[in-house]
C-alpha cells in the first residue's frame, strides 16, 4: 500500500500497483488487512467483560452476565442474569422454595467477591446470610453431587426404557457440575456457608422495621413510606460505593447485587394484597419504575420475591411482570392434590419461566420449554423436565367403552353403525 502511494498518475501507475501486489503476495499481505490498532480494540473490550469475577459476556448479544446461584436456571435464561435487570420470582403459596432461589443468588455472590444488597421486612438481612448454603468446591462438588443422586435414586430409574419420541427430542438439562466451568456454583443446602466467607464479604443490610418513622408525612399520591427509604438506600450505595456506570470507578470495577425479600407484602405497608381496589395501587409499579432506572445505569443486578398469588387486582400483576426483565414463577405441590397423585411423586412443583428479558426492545421473549419441574433433594434443588409415566393399566379398553343408541341414531344408517347402535364405530 505504502509503495502504491508513492507512484504518480498515468501509464505509470500500473507498473506500480503490479509492484506493489507482488510485495505483498511475498510478505502473504492482502490489501484487505485490517490495521493492527483496529483489530485489537474487540479484544481490548473483551478482555474489560471478562475482568470482573463471576461474570461472563453472553453469546447471544455480548451482554454482562451474572449466574443466579443454580446453573439449571442460567441455562433456562440464556446463560444468565443479564447485569443491569430485573429478576422477578413469584412466591409459591408457602414461601419454601423461592426463598432457597433468593439465598441462592446471595451466596453466589459471596463466592465470586461480589457487594450484597439484602433489602427484607420480615426477616433481618444478618440472619438471612447466616443461613446461605455452603459451596460445593472442587473435588468435594462431584463427590457430593454423586452421592446425592444415588441416595435419590428410583428403582424404575435403573431400568433402560425407550421413552417417548417428544422427550427425545428436547435438549438436555445439565443435571450435575462441570468441573471445568467458572461461571456458577453448586451449593449444599445441608450445610451453612463457613463464618469466614460472610465476615469476609462486603454487604449492605436494609431492614424495613428498623427504618420507619412515625412522624413522616406521606402524599397521598407517592410511594409508600417503605418503597422511599429503599430507592433512596439503593441510590446511595450505588453512587458512594462507585457502582454508578455513568462515573468512572476509582477502584476495580465489582457487581452489585441487589436482593428484595417479599416485596409488595403487606410487611412494606402496601394494601395491594388486602383489596382489589386498594389505595395505593400504583405504589408498587412506580417502585419498579424507578428501581430499573437505577439499575440500568449501573453494575448491578436484582432479584425481587413477590407473593403474586396474594395480590387481588390481576392488572397489578400484569404490570408488575411489563416492569419486570425475568418473570419465573414457582408453583408448588404442598396442599394440592398433585401432592398425592403418584404421577408427581417425583417432584415438588412447578416452575414456569414466564418472561426472559430481550433488552433495549419493547417486547420480550418467552421460554420455548414448558414443562418443567422442579425437585428438592437432601442437599441440591434441581430442576428437571417433567417427565410423567406411561400409562400401562388394562382397565381402560376399546371394547368397553358405549355409544348411547341415540347419539349413533344421528350419525344416520350409511355410517356403518353395528345393529342396535349398542357398540362404537370400529375403525
Amino acid at each position: 500500500m505504502a509503495a502504491a502511494a508513492t507512484c504518480g498518475t498515468g501509464a505509470g501507475n500500473k507498473g506500480c500497483t503490479a509492484a506493489a501486489a507482488a510485495a505483498a503476495g511475498k510478505n502473504n499481505v492482502t490489501s484487505f488487512q485490517r490495521k493492527g490498532p483496529r483489530a485489537s480494540v474487540p479484544d481490548s473490550g473483551c478482555a474489560r467483560l471478562v475482568s470482573i469475577a463471576g461474570t461472563r459476556p453472553s453469546v447471544r448479544n455480548g451482554q454482562l452476565l451474572v449466574s443466579t446461584g443454580l446453573p439449571a436456571l442460567d441455562q433456562l435464561l440464556g446463560g444468565g442474569l443479564a447485569v443491569g435487570t430485573v429478576l422477578l420470582i413469584e412466591e409459591d403459596k408457602y414461601n419454601i422454595y423461592s426463598s432457597l432461589l433468593f439465598k441462592y443468588f446471595l451466596a453466589e455472590g459471596v463466592i465470586n467477591g461480589h457487594t450484597l444488597l439484602v433489602a427484607s421486612a420480615k426477616e433481618d438481612p444478618a440472619d438471612i446470610l447466616q443461613e446461605l448454603p455452603a459451596p460445593l468446591l472442587d473435588d468435594n462438588c462431584k463427590k457430593d453431587f454423586d452421592e446425592d443422586v444415588c441416595n435419590h435414586k428410583t428403582p424404575e430409574s435403573n431400568i433402560k426404557m425407550k421413552i417417548a419420541w417428544r422427550y427425545q427430542l428436547l435438549p438436555k438439562m445439565e443435571p450435575g457440575p462441570v468441573s471445568s466451568s467458572r461461571f456458577g456454583h453448586y451449593y449444599d443446602l445441608s450445610k451453612r456457608m463457613p463464618q469466614e466467607l460472610i465476615e469476609a464479604s462486603i454487604w449492605h443490610g436494609f431492614f424495613f422495621p428498623e427504618k420507619l418513622s412515625p412522624t413522616l408525612n406521606i402524599e397521598p399520591c407517592s410511594l409508600t413510606h417503605g418503597y422511599i427509604k429503599l430507592l433512596q438506600f439503593i441510590q446511595n450505595v450505588i453512587y458512594e460505593e462507585g457502582f454508578d456506570g455513568s462515573n468512572p470507578q476509582k477502584k476495580q470495577k465489582n457487581i452489585l447485587r441487589i436482593g428484595i425479600q417479599n416485596l409488595g407484602s403487606p410487611l412494606w405497608g402496601d394494601d395491594i394484597c388486602c383489596t382489589e381496589n386498594c389505595d395505593n395501587s400504583h405504589s408498587l409499579t412506580k417502585f419498579l419504575y424507578v428501581l430499573r432506572g437505577l439499575l440500568r445505569t449501573s453494575l448491578s443486578a436484582c432479584i425481587i420475591t413477590m407473593p403474586t398469588h396474594l395480590i387481588q387486582n390481576k392488572a397489578i400483576i400484569a404490570r408488575v411482570t411489563n416492569l419486570s426483565d425475568t418473570v419465573v414463577g414457582l408453583e408448588s405441590f404442598i396442599g394440592s392434590e398433585r401432592e398425592t397423585n403418584p404421577l408427581y411423586k417425583d417432584y415438588h412443583g412447578l416452575i414456569h419461566i414466564r418472561q426472559i428479558p430481550r433488552l433495549n426492545n419493547l417486547i420480550y421473549d418467552v421460554s420455548d420449554v414448558k414443562d418443567l419441574a422442579f425437585k428438592l433433594k437432601r442437599k441440591l434443588f434441581t430442576i428437571e423436565r417433567l417427565h410423567l409415566p406411561p400409562d400401562l393399566s388394562d382397565t381402560v379398553s376399546r371394547s368397553s367403552k358405549q355409544i348411547p343408541a341415540a347419539s349413533s341414531r344421528l350419525l344416520g344408517p350409511d355410517c356403518g353403525v353395528m345393529a342396535g347402535g349398542r357398540k362404537h364405530l370400529d375403525f
